[in-house]
């Protein structure tokens, strides 16, 4: 640290407030953009999860972008579910 405020120095001698200052000036342009981003993404992150379906009313609340009619969409609808059969257990093992 004592190297770069020597070496600032050496270079910039008597404009080292000037540059200090320009340089303070930059960093909170920077963080000033930073911010403005983060604004920005968080809102369109707020938006876009207010805009989706809360898991109750996923059926209800969706709204279709070609204006198809709920009824006019078919459902999905799951194969049924069948458990594997039971393999015969012998009653005699023989030896």
């Amino acid at each position: 640290m004592l190297i770069i405020l020597v070496l600032a120095v050496l270079l910039f001698g008597k404009r080292l407030p000037e540059v200090a200052r320009s340089v303070g000036r930059g960093l909170m342009e920077l963080r000033k953009g930073l911010r403005d981003i983060e604004r920005e993404v968080r809102s369109a992150i707020d938006s876009a999860t207010s805009d989706s379906p809360s898991a109750t009313g996923a059926g209800t609340s969706w709204s279709s972008s070609t204006g198809e009619d709920a009824a006019d969409r078919e459902e999905a609808v799951a194969p049924k579910f069948e458990p594997p059969a039971q393999p015969q257990q012998q009653s005699s093992q023989q030896s």
